[in-house]
């Protein structure tokens, strides 16, 4: 039985150890992934379209490059491939046919978050993103604000939409109305193929339109031995989006979340559920709790399901008419993903290997 002497003295050495940062000997606090520490093997986790991400963030990490340089390394690759209509040069324009891009970074071992959104002309959104966390006493800047930091930084400004977005968002448009005046891209004599579609239809945003519009962004999670994490998500939105229109991808806490005591997180799929449930935090915080990455993954979709109620959202059995996907990586190094429905996988690579894993999902089809 402890003396009332003893009892305060366990509870100020308790307190100590939290506030440093480091596991109490013998205290009820030891263990805990909050206060966990210890050499990790380097890993990266990415969306899937990440592969080659995942593997340039690795190169960096093993040659000893700060995980936050490691991530946007990797998503820069992706960001400049102008056959990836997911996220920057390449992207899907909005309604009126101009590329926006939104990005968000996050660094643990200094705490910093900087984010882009509605950024026109810039490729690399994610290193503008960078920028103004490493750059100024911001989070956030949008829209014309943002491009002219990043031009005062020394970005260029470029013409982002590609002959093959253009021809996408062509197409999309002749679909609105039937007794407009577009042309459907055949009787044009443009060959178009249909665009894939990567999640399942937003109802609701332009009425007039019966088909699906693809959503696509690219998430991208390192930790490095001494677990230090890093993250970022950089996107070019919804496809065919109203202008202005931002999602998830450059909110901290929504599309992204880094505490490097505990782990990180990113999402990709339908921007407008993440941020209602403040969906990056929130599997970062079920990971602080004991929860592993996948576990933590899927619990953060449970909690898109329960807010899900308008009928405009829902299919004939009640259930997301959408897909929303976590990749999750914790403090030790371990990775998870979740999506609402299968079919989904993730990029991860470790000991020099790069991968896809498929991800755990609440609903089958």
């Amino acid at each position: 039985m402890a003396t009332r002497r003893q009892f305060v003295r366990r509870v100020a050495s308790a307190g100590a150890g939290v506030a440093a940062g480091v596991a109490v000997p013998g205290g009820w606090l030891e263990g805990a992934p909050a206060v966990h520490a210890r050499q990790v093997r380097p890993v990266a986790i990415s969306s899937a379209n990440g592969l080659r991400a995942v593997a340039r963030a690795m190169e960096v990490l093993e040659g000893g490059g700060e995980p936050v340089e490691a991530v946007v390394s990797g998503v820069n690759i992706v960001e400049l491939d102008p056959e990836d209509t997911s996220v920057g040069y390449g992207g899907l324009p909005n309604y009126e046919g101009v590329v926006q891009l939104d990005a968000s970074v996050m660094n643990g071992p200094t705490r910093g978050a900087g984010a882009v959104a509605a950024l026109e002309g810039i490729k690399t959104p994610s290193r503008v993103a960078l920028a103004v966390m490493r750059y100024t006493d911001h989070v956030l800047l949008v829209g014309e604000g943002a491009q002219r930091f990043a031009v005062s930084m020394g970005f260029k400004v470029e013409d982002l939409l590609t002959e093959k977005a253009r021809e996408r968002w062509l197409e999309w448009r002749a679909g609105l109305n039937p007794d407009d005046d577009y042309l459907e891209p055949k009787e044009s004599g443009d060959r178009v193929e249909r665009f894939p579609v990567s999640g399942a239809a937003e109802p609701g945003m332009l009425d007039s339109y019966d088909g699906e519009r693809p959503w696509g962004t690219i998430n991208c999670n390192a930790i490095d031995r001494d677990g230090n994490l890093a993250g970022v998500t950089t996107t070019s939105g919804l496809a065919f989006k109203l202008p202005g229109r931002v999602g998830d991808s450059p909110l901290v806490g929504a599309g992204l979340y880094v505490d490097n005591d505990v782990g990180a997180c990113g999402s990709t799929g339908r921007g407008e559920a993440v941020i209602n449930v403040c969906g990056s935090h929130t599997v970062v915080e079920l990971m602080r709790a004991g929860m592993s990455p996948q576990d933590a993954a899927l619990e953060g979709l449970r909690r898109i399901l329960r807010w899900t109620v308008e009928k405009r959202l829902l299919d004939e059995q009640g259930r997301p008419a959408f897909n929303v996907n976590f990749y999750a990586l914790n403090k030790r190094g371990e990775t998870g993903g979740a999506a609402l429905w299968p079919g989904s996988r993730f990029a991860v690579s470790v000991d020099g290997e790069a991968r896809l894993e498929d991800a755990a999902y609440l609903f089958e089809r």
